[in-house]
């Protein structure tokens, strides 16, 4: 087990040390969800968002929960990229030939980007402090957030390195890419909350995953531990369940492509 585990924190050190090496990369993944969406996009529907609609005090308030769930998914989405390149450039079949478990190279992948989106989470949390968002169920309700976040984004890892073991090419990858991430975000609550969406959007919208995770992840910000109780108890089956279902399709292309 002592050496499982040293296989397991030698390569997340391995994705450390390569992210480390780009630093634009690095930056503008950080940036990105704070400057286009928490900053920009909300500050541009301050004024056009209805606070009786949104049940929050200003618009940046209510799509702080949704940008921390769409850091989640962004980053979740895109965590089997380096496997896909590291596929593409042989290394990843060397990798598979030597002397260790298998297993070792998924959870590290794992805990890499569960980490860094932790890290992305709460520095977005930070930002959202600056404009007076103040979570009102405390560090507490920070680590429930965080929580939540990682439980969602297994299930997104695990999709993504499925991904990545059964597309040919990188371009094919970042094709099925943008076709989950932006339905996954405008089918959610997100941007708006369901009752103000078109019915048909409505209903999709509440067999999406993300909009569970949102909705538990929003009253922990806005309302507190009355409010948020109630969701967190129902986000959680959810979540083990789609976890569960993803966790069961990766493996199985894990298996195909290793033959």
């Amino acid at each position: 087990m002592t050496e499982y585990w040293q296989e397991i924190s030698a390569l997340t050190m391995r994705w450390v040390r390569r992210l480390s090496r780009e630093k634009f990369s690095m930056l503008f993944t950080l940036v990105q969800p704070m400057l286009f969406w928490l900053i920009f996009f909300g500050n541009l529907f301050q004024r056009a968002a209805d606070t009786q609609v949104t049940q929050a005090p200003n618009y940046i308030s209510f799509l702080a929960a949704g940008v921390v769930v769409m850091t989640v998914l962004n980053n979740g989405l895109a965590g089997g990229v380096d496997l896909l390149f590291d596929k593409e450039n042989g290394f990843l079949e060397r990798l598979m030939s030597a002397p260790i478990r298998r297993s070792s190279v998924i959870l590290s992948r794992f805990i890499f980007v569960m980490t860094i989106t932790s890290l992305q989470v709460l520095v977005i949390l930070s930002v959202a402090f600056l404009f007076g968002v103040e979570p009102a169920t405390g560090l507490l309700g920070v680590a429930v957030i965080l929580l939540i976040g990682m439980m969602f984004g297994v299930g997104l890892t695990a999709i993504s390195m499925a991904m990545a073991f059964s597309v040919k090419s990188h371009g094919d990858f970042f094709s099925v890419l943008g076709f989950l991430s932006l339905p996954m975000i405008f089918l959610s609550s997100a941007l708006v909350p369901l009752a103000a969406m078109p019915g048909w959007m409505s209903l999709l919208a509440r067999f999406n995953p993300m909009t569970w995770a949102i909705d538990a992840v929003r009253p922990l910000i806005l309302s507190g531990w009355s409010d948020a109780l109630p969701h967190v108890a129902m986000v959680i089956p959810v979540m083990v369940v789609f976890d569960a279902i993803c966790l069961y399709g990766g493996a199985k292309a894990f298996r195909r492509a290793m033959g």
